[in-house]
């Protein structure tokens, strides 16, 4: 949905240059507001902004009146006159500067007033003169920060892919947990949270010996820079191809920030839920407090007066929510999304209760493992059923089965079932949705497939009504069971296409057809948004790994993590039913 995406970024835009301009907090709280409401639509708003229907826009959630209007505005002009008025006033290298980690509104304000600073090029003269040096809270290590900070942007600047950061992270933490001294060690942030992508990593530890586990910390053989070595944090540059194999091929940053922090043993499970976040999460837990005469923090719970030596709770996140009178919330629910008003959350999906994986490659097609390789793997995780479902022959670059093939290849997965113990082994297909919404093999053949999962892979530029009538037949297909990586996106390099979520999800319902998402990192197609909104709908969704490679397997958790962020139970899971339902499921559409 572009046109909720840009308009995202638009309100984005205006919140940062009213902080630049010094406008009042509650216009930027409300600007910040509006672009986060924005992005987790998944009902395209252009529709509704083109036809000036305000009582449609403003009855979905997070999108007031104000935000309507200037969404009807920028449907009818492609702009909005108060991002016009702002981009006039601010410089748009301004906003640029205002990107730099460790530079907050305040001081790039204050760069700007008076060094006249207007762009990255001009910190960097300025700096070279001195004169950044005269501000205030400007010493020696916060400039050598600021050019250190500037040079990895203009090195690299991406975030990188949750596939990519989580062996990252658990690598360091094991590193840190063999430390003489730690107790505890747990990675926080945006990754805990399971976000699709990974701007910097949070580490942080319990220890008895500070001063080991910094230096252990700061001398692990990747660290190619460090940032900060205080006695509470530390942060260093980390070189992501010194780490790992699976980082050369990868057009990925070179190098990513990595923070340790050092919290007291009491206040564990505050600083673990403070660092884990999301900052909105966290605004609405102090103002709950609040509400209530307390204080919440990093070291703890407290009452109004704030003494240290007597908390409320502190040692764990539990007692922290439970103090709060509220239901403890797992981290990829910390978004602000309604989690804190549910009175009782949902058990969301978890990695044990997935028993089956429904989209699978072999050697047949592009895959690398042998069918009893792949067999045999599925096995060992405990799994019931592993569907076969190789690329189908209009995916001629992925050595797609001609019908013929196809027909040999039933049979022997059939056979190969028979004398595979453990195990229930199905012959389907991954089958190309053409572009006119039709499937890439007669319905004949079709029907004699066990499974069908009907994906899109060319065409991935339609327009959002040429992509929703697409899917759309292809969902009203008798023998298809799951929509594949619906939009066909590529997170950081393909958009894909953006069809009508909602529309999409009613007709699934209808004809009793899974979504996918489909787990590996680097699609999680279905999106977060886009699970929620089938979740409350009442959707089925499949989570499956695309198998090509053997660790492709191991990209399941990113399914599940997704999952959880978008609210999903086991029972919607068709990967997570027990045997007989699944199948009794998969025999009801032939």
């Amino acid at each position: 949905m572009a046109f909720n995406q840009t308009a995202s970024n638009l309100f984005s835009q205006i919140a940062q240059m009213l902080e630049l301009t010094g406008s009042d907090r509650f216009r930027v709280n409300a600007a910040s507001k509006a672009s986060r409401e924005l992005k987790a639509q998944t009902t395209d708003l252009e529709p509704l902004a083109t036809a000036e229907d305000v009582k449609a826009l403003t009855a979905l959630e997070g999108i007031g009146k104000g935000t309507a209007t200037k969404l009807i505005e920028f449907a009818q002009t492609g702009s909005i006159s108060e991002h016009k008025e702002l981009s006039e006033q601010v410089p748009q290298g301004l906003m640029e500067v205002l990107s730099i980690p460790g530079l907050g509104p305040k001081t790039v304000k204050l760069m700007w007033d008076d060094l006249k600073i207007e762009s990255i090029n001009d910190l960097k003269n300025e700096i070279a003169k001195g004169s950044v040096a005269e501000l205030p809270r400007m010493g020696a290590k916060t400039i050598e920060n600021i050019v250190a900070a500037i040079e990895f942007m203009e090195s690299s600047g991406d975030r990188l892919h949750l596939g990519l950061a989580l062996p990252v992270a658990q690598s360091i933490v094991e590193h840190m947990l063999q430390v003489k001294g730690t107790k505890k060690a747990q990675y926080a942030g945006s990754l805990r949270r399971g976000e699709e992508t990974i701007g910097d990593i949070d580490i942080l530890i319990v220890t008895d010996d500070p001063d080991h586990a910094r230096e252990a910390f700061t001398t692990m053989p990747a660290v190619t820079r460090v940032l900060a070595n205080g006695d509470t944090k530390s942060s260093v540059r980390y070189e992501l191809s010194s780490a790992s194999e699976r980082f050369k091929d990868l057009s990925t940053p070179a190098e990513i920030q990595i923070d340790l922090r050092i919290v007291p043993a009491e206040s564990w499970g505050a600083a673990l839920a403070y660092f884990t976040g999301s900052k909105d999460h966290n605004v609405a837990l102090r103002k709950l407090a609040i509400k209530q005469g307390m204080t919440l923090n990093e070291y703890g719970l407290f009452r109004n007066n704030d003494d240290r030596d007597d908390p409320i709770a502190c040692e764990t996140e539990e007692g922290i929510y439970l103090a709060l009178g509220i239901a403890s919330v797992p981290p990829t629910l910390r978004q602000d999304r309604g989690e804190i008003q549910t009175e009782e959350l949902p058990h969301l999906i978890e990695l044990s209760d997935i028993k089956a994986d429904l989209h699978t490659h072999t050697t047949d097609s592009d895959g690398k493992l042998s069918l009893k390789e792949s067999a045999t793997l599925a096995k060992s995780r405990g799994f019931h059923t592993l569907a076969i479902t190789d690329h189908s022959q209009s995916s001629a670059i992925a050595n797609g089965l001609k019908p013929d093939r196809l027909k040999k290849q039933i049979k022997a997965v059939h056979k190969f079932n028979d004398s595979f113990d453990g195990l229930t082994v199905i012959a389907g297909s991954e089958v190309d949705i053409l572009v006119d919404g039709s499937l890439d093999y007669d319905d004949d053949l079709l029907n004699v497939l066990d499974i069908v999962v009907a994906s899109p892979h060319a065409g991935l530029r339609a327009k959002p009504k040429q992509a929703t009538k697409r899917l759309l037949k292809a969902i009203e297909h008798p023998s298809v069971h799951i929509i594949g990586h619906p939009t066909g996106r590529l997170i950081q390099r393909r958009a894909g296409l953006e069809p009508d979520i909602n529309e999409l999800i009613a007709a699934a319902i209808e004809h009793d057809v899974a979504l996918e998402i489909n787990a590996h990192w680097m699609r999680l197609d279905l999106r977060d948004t886009h699970v929620r909104a089938a979740v409350e709908a009442g959707c089925k969704i499949a989570i499956n790994c695309d198998v090509h490679h053997a660790s492709d397997y191991d990209n399941l958790i990113f399914g599940v993590l997704t999952g959880q962020r978008g609210w999903l139970t086991p029972d919607l899971c068709v990967n997570a039913w027990d045997h007989d339902t699944l199948h009794a499921w998969l025999k009801s559409k032939r």
